[in-house]
């Protein structure tokens, strides 16, 4: 298995647009021909393994990962933005457009989630909502109207975010339906959606919580949750990546002195607290859920490059934060092993797919959307 050296600390990227697409393109068609397949051989249908090799009946079947497949989704609609673009497929002219294979991956959500896109997790709703809005977009500017399917989707999902979005605890969006705790991770992307969907209000009251509660006053990052325990709040201070990448969004799609400003500190939070020591690297945060974490955050420090409103310091940073974590996940790259995707990449970005993922190991998928994202974050990057 051809593994590439991976030094300590590495040099700023200096790749082009151009070449990370080509890097984006490579990642995907690992993604979708090692994990892609049909859900239970049914036809037009598509979904993704939770990890590789698969075993038997119960590989293809569980465990089931609601959100990651909902990054799925996003990172195909990352591919079918550049498709559109270019007016050329990832995949080659005789395989499906990431459009439509993202469609039917949404299709393949419901039927996996027992007909439904209810889950018992907002957050997860809340990353489905938000990857399907994309996606309706990318139908409208390809021409190619979006189903009706994803009207219902925008929907079911609200009618679930204006439930979990209540005043207990001085607002906020409850995690689960257990309805026991507050915190960044639900409250985050539910507020994305909503500043998305022109629910503008709503949205600024959800970031208003955030900064309230959940935003530590010295290290200016987001802590993870609010919970009720024997009656009492109590703060959990875990600070997360991937929870900084929703709220910066938020800020950004909402605008206005206040956001942006707040937005432009998050950046230098995030460059000052969340990267390895002696490098301008996002931390990884370790495979299962972690494995998608640093990916998420990567997506929403593109956009805060690519705003003009923004400072032009804090678009430098940003950019860099992107540039130099891709190609961390690039430079520790290793290439085709039986049972695996063609392309493997570690789930932290200053370690060598090699080392982390050393011969035997199963592969999770998180862990390479991750890196997949990473890569199409910089390829929207001037």
């Amino acid at each position: 298995m051809p593994t590439h050296d991976h030094p300590g600390s590495l040099p700023a990227s200096t790749t082009d647009a151009t070449e990370w697409a080509a890097r984006a393109d490579q990642a995907a068609r690992s993604v979708t021909h090692g994990f892609g397949r049909r859900l239970l051989f049914l036809p037009g249908t598509h979904i993704a393994a939770v990890s590789l090799p698969i075993t038997g009946l119960k590989g293809r079947l569980g465990p089931w990962h609601y959100w990651w497949q909902a990054h799925y989704v996003d990172c195909l609609v990352d591919a079918g933005r550049r498709e559109l673009a270019t007016k050329v497929k990832f995949d080659g002219d005789s395989r499906p457009s990431a459009g439509r294979l993202a469609s039917r991956l949404v299709t393949t959500i419901r039927l996996r989630n027992l007909l439904r896109f209810e889950n018992h997790y907002y957050d997860d709703m809340a990353w489905l909502a938000l990857a399907t809005l994309r996606l309706e977009k990318l139908a409208e500017e390809s021409r190619n109207p979006g189903r009706r399917r994803n009207a219902y989707i925008r929907r079911r999902l609200t009618l679930q975010f204006d439930s979990a979005s209540t005043d207990h605890m001085g607002g906020g969006t409850f995690w689960s339906t257990k309805r026991d705790f507050k915190n960044t991770p639900a409250t985050a992307p539910v507020a994305l959606y909503y500043s998305r969907t022109g629910q503008r209000t709503k949205a600024q009251s959800l970031v208003d919580w955030l900064n309230g509660k959940l935003l530590h006053p010295e290290r200016g990052v987001y802590l993870d949750g609010v919970r009720i325990s024997n009656g009492q709040l109590r703060v959990d201070d875990a600070v997360y990546t991937y929870n900084q990448g929703p709220v910066l969004g938020a800020l950004l799609e909402l605008g206005g002195e206040r956001n942006l400003g707040r937005a432009a500190g998050l950046v230098e939070a995030v460059a000052r607290e969340l990267t390895r020591p002696g490098t301008n690297v996002v931390r990884g945060d370790g495979t299962g859920d972690g494995g998608l974490f640093t990916g998420i955050l990567l997506r929403y420090l593109a956009l805060a490059a690519s705003d003009d409103r923004l400072p032009e310091p804090t678009r430098r940073a940003a950019a860099s934060l992107v540039r130099d974590t891709a190609e961390a996940f690039w430079a520790g790259r290793a290439e085709r092993r039986n049972d695996s995707p063609s392309l493997l990449f570690s789930f932290d970005p200053l370690r060598a797919a090699g080392e982390t993922y050393p011969p035997g190991t199963g592969v999770e998928l998180s862990t390479q959307l991750q890196a997949w994202m990473a890569f199409e974050a910089a390829a929207t990057l001037p």
